[in-house]
């Protein structure tokens, strides 16, 4: 009986561990910037900064959410590249490696 009860807890407590590490994974955010390239980031976040991130980006750099002044990888490159330019806001998760999987992107002003 009380190696019963000792497992079970011992398995609500391993379970209760893997729920809160699971948590602190991924994270679901709302984030509103400038999609730029990861070598360029800061500089070319807004408008006039298009040319050189698509030349950039043909290159083989990254592209990057460019928010409050931090750079976020972004997971779907193909998919930000046609939002390059614009001011964006992008719904996702933030994964525990710092990396943002957007669920969608999409230019400020432009009604969903």
């Amino acid at each position: 009986m009380r190696k019963t009860f000792a497992l079970v807890v011992l398995a609500v407590l391993v379970l209760s561990v893997a729920a809160v590490a699971a948590a602190d994974a991924a994270k679901t955010v709302e984030m509103k910037g400038w999609i730029a390239c990861e070598c360029c980031a800061a500089k070319n976040a807004n408008a006039e900064g298009k040319g050189c991130t698509l030349s950039c980006a043909k290159n083989g750099a990254a592209l990057v959410l460019v928010s409050e002044g931090k750079s976020v990888k972004l997971v779907d490159q193909k998919g930000a590249l046609e939002h390059v330019g614009y001011e964006v806001t992008v719904k996702g998760t933030l994964a525990a490696d710092g990396s943002l999987k957007a669920d969608s992107i999409q230019k400020v002003g432009d009604k969903a």
